[in-house]
């Protein structure tokens, strides 16, 4: 029969093109050979063409990190396959690309640190344009007496004058002794009396057991004894001696305390002056050599430095602008130091007090001011700088001062020096129950004063050594301003007038001004401030890293390892993600296996039966109508071009 088949495979091939010629092995239902076997044979049937799917996985690990290693366009990747056949290789390259990994993601955590850090860059402009003039602030550096309190603040000197005599034996005036009254009654107009204070004594100084704090007789003069005044809480449980060392600050302290107790009754605390014009201290006063003005000024007092003057205010009609630098294209001043009728335990020096600053901001004499020298000309020379700051994550400032929790007390913007004497303010209100007269008051509430809040001195004192300490957390809450504006200041001095125009200069004063005074140099001084230039600095801050910055910095670590792009990112995203996709499909079949019964799978095993592999299709169960199968029926359906059978197969 085998020899009849060759036969007739020559003839049909010297004869053309010979049909199909059937497989060696059929599967069931094929063409039978055998005539009278069976009904008529259909054509073979080849194993089914695999679909192709619309998302596709591998089966296994190994399958996947192949196709990964053939496919990536990450430098190094493809030894890990081509060197499978030598296992130092791929151990050498396999740990090579992992220490690569390794060192670029180490690199990736330190550009995202420093991104997450938020440094900033400082940049420095130099501009140059017309400016506006900063407000000047000038003060007689004396208080004035008040016509209102003027007659307790004289039986205030002559406690003084008294108290003077006590400690020190000093004669004050001729008619102090004809009409000073006793130790005793001092200390029954006063409340807080100045006192001598015993020290406790070192080792090895022995002390008399007479001395005591009622023996009135011995003078100031040992190092055993210190001057004070007592201050005591509300219920009197708690006492304490404010003391010097200095016998002249504890005198003025004293002093000071009391005076403020006295301002305090005033129900305006801008009183009427006896000297409140402006000639009355300042005599000249010209910007841009023109004159000033009664509307480029406003006034005000402080109880320290006196009357003060504010030039070019942002209450007047037009800020002065200056075009021009130079000395001669500024404010020129000429001051009044004389001290007629001023209060001389509360300031001990002479001359006047000025303070820079912007229009919108008050005027702190005390944190910004210095003192003019009576006859001297202070010429002040002023550059600007401007100071911008990041906020938010950048840095820790305010636009506006909306978000710091202390309320603005000064009708001005917000500034740090504003917000810390608003936060001393506060909680002055809130644990002495009264405001200092220092700062703005609350409304609703009164200036402290020891005949209505008898403590009040012992609550200052105290609230004083915690603001020092920072206890009140005032420095924490006040933020820095995000913008803000500074002039630096140089002065330089000179004697003014000149041995050879003073005379003639006094002469002019004294007609013009009622200028008399027998030390004519000791009461009058000048004053120049004006522009060293009109360049000013703008410092601004920027962010050092910038996310553009960031993805060019890693951009530039993944190249430097490993060579590749942004492609590359989504190759290794998309072998993250057919990892987890493999993990779930083992669990889920493992699962299957496991709590399925093996009648239930009938369904999606004819499913299954072709597979990425090519298996050639049979039933899921044999169908009992059919015949058996012969033997040749089992042999390997031959696979077309690219297929393959399943392992397993016959």
């Amino acid at each position: 029969m085998d020899s009849q088949g060759s036969m007739k495979g020559a003839e049909l091939e010297a004869g053309g093109p010979s049909p199909p010629q059937p497989t060696q092995g059929l599967a069931k239902g094929d063409e039978s050979e055998q005539p009278g076997l069976g009904p008529e044979p259909t054509a073979p049937q080849q194993c089914l063409e695999e679909e192709e799917a619309l998302i596709e996985f591998h089966r296994s690990y190994r399958e996947l990190f192949q196709f990964f290693c053939n496919n990536t366009t990450i430098h190094g990747a493809i030894r890990l396959v081509c060197s499978k056949h030598n296992r130092m290789k791929t151990a050498f390259w396999a740990v090579l690309w992992l220490c690569a990994f390794g060192m670029m993601y180490w690199q990736f955590g330190l550009l995202f640190g420093e991104y997450f850090s938020h440094p900033v860059s400082l940049s420095i402009n130099l501009d140059s344009d017309k400016l506006v003039f900063p407000a000047v602030t000038v003060c007689t550096l004396n208080p004035s007496r008040y016509k209102e309190i003027k007659e307790q603040l004289r039986e205030l000197d002559r406690i003084t004058e008294q108290t003077l005599f006590d400690l020190y034996k000093y004669n004050a005036s001729s008619t102090l002794l004809a009409g000073a009254r006793g130790r005793r009654d001092l200390e029954e107009t006063l409340l807080h009396p100045l006192q001598r204070i015993p020290v406790s004594p070192g080792p090895g100084r022995a002390r008399s057991a007479a001395s005591s704090l009622k023996d009135n007789n011995p003078q100031v003069d040992r190092k055993d004894w210190r001057i004070g005044f007592q201050l005591c809480n509300q219920d009197k449980s708690d006492c304490f001696y404010q003391t010097s060392s200095s016998g002249v600050d504890a005198v003025r302290e004293w002093y000071r305390f009391h005076y403020i107790n006295i301002l305090a009754r005033l129900a305006d605390t801008s009183p009427s002056l006896e000297e409140e014009a402006l000639g009355n201290f300042i005599f000249t006063c010209r910007f841009n050599q023109a004159p000033c003005t009664q509307a480029n000024y406003s006034h005000f007092h402080h109880p320290i430095y006196g009357n003060c003057y504010t030039f070019n205010n942002k209450n007047d009609s037009s800020l002065w602008m200056s075009s021009m630098p130079g000395i001669h294209n500024g404010l020129s001043l000429t001051l009044r130091t004389e001290q007629n009728d001023y209060i001389p335990l509360l300031s001990t020096v002479t001359g006047a007090r000025v303070t820079v600053h912007g229009q919108d901001e008050p005027a702190f004499m005390d944190d910004g001011g210095f003192n003019l020298r009576p006859g001297v000309e202070t010429s002040i020379s002023m550059r600007k700088e401007a100071l911008h700051r990041l906020g938010g994550d950048y840095g820790d400032c305010t636009q506006d001062g909306s978000d710091v929790p202390v309320q603005n007390l000064y009708p001005s913007k917000y500034t740090q020096q504003v917000c810390i004497h608003s936060c001393f303010q506060e909680s002055m209100v809130e644990n002495c129950g009264c405001a200092y007269i220092f700062y703005p008051r609350p409304k609703g509430v009164e200036f402290c004063d020891y005949r209505n809040h008898s403590a009040w001195g012992y609550c200052y004192y105290k609230l004083q050594g915690a603001f020092s300490s920072d206890s009140l957390g005032c420095f924490n809450k006040c933020r820095k301003p995000c913008s803000v504006t500074n002039y630096k200041l140089s002065a330089g001095y000179s004697r003014w007038p000149s041995v050879a125009s003073q005379d003639w200069i006094f002469q002019m004063l004294s007609l013009q001004n009622n200028y008399t005074i027998n030390n004519k140099r000791n009461g009058v001084a000048k004053l120049n401030i004006f522009f060293k230039e009109l360049n000013y600095k703008t410092n601004s801050e920027s962010p050092s890293v910038t996310m553009v910055t960031l993805l060019s910095n890693l951009g530039s670590q993944w190249s430097l390892w490993f060579g590749s792009s942004v492609l590359s990112v989504v190759e290794m995203a998309e072998l993250i993600f057919d990892l987890l996709v493999i993990t779930f499909l083992l669990l889920l079949r493992r699962l299957r296996s496991r709590y399925w019964s093996p009648g239930r799978g009938a369904g999606p095993a004819r499913e299954a039966a072709c597979t990425p592999a090519r298996f050639c299709p049979h039933p899921a169960s044999p169908d009992l109508a059919a015949p058996p199968p012969a033997y040749a029926t089992l042999s390997a359906c031959p696979p077309p071009p690219g297929w393959a059978c399943a392992p397993g197969q016959p």
